[in-house]
């Protein structure tokens, strides 16, 4: 199982990016997806999640502003982020809870977003 994660860039504050991150592989069934980010000298952090039932949690600092949402037939969580902040700039990691034969955690590459004041 493999997750590529698409769609960073640089964005000018007040702008919009959707990040999109596709599991591919065959046989597996996909429980929680997130989004993480981690900005230059800080811990990674958890952004948004969305569980197999299509719950949603964010982060209080992007709750209003971010969307995460998920196609079930793709394989695929997409994070919609509106009215970007230069706080918004990190690079940002899809996470998959897979189960295959056991229970695993798949990371992205990682996808940088710069948004610039």
């Amino acid at each position: 199982v493999q997750l590529q994660a698409s769609g960073g860039g640089l964005v000018q504050a007040g702008g919009s990016l959707r990040l999109s991150c596709a599991a591919s592989g065959s046989g597996f069934n996909i429980n929680d997806m997130r989004w993480y980010r981690q900005a230059p000298g800080k811990q990674r952090e958890l952004v948004a999640a969305i569980t197999r039932g299509g719950v949603t949690n964010y982060a209080y600092s992007v709750k209003g502003r971010f969307t995460i949402s998920r196609d079930y037939a793709k394989n695929t969580v997409y994070l919609q982020m509106n009215s970007m902040k230069p706080e918004d700039t990190a690079v940002y990691y899809c996470y998959a809870q897979i189960s295959l034969d056991g229970t695993y955690q798949y990371w992205g590459q990682g996808t940088l977003v710069t948004v610039s004041s």
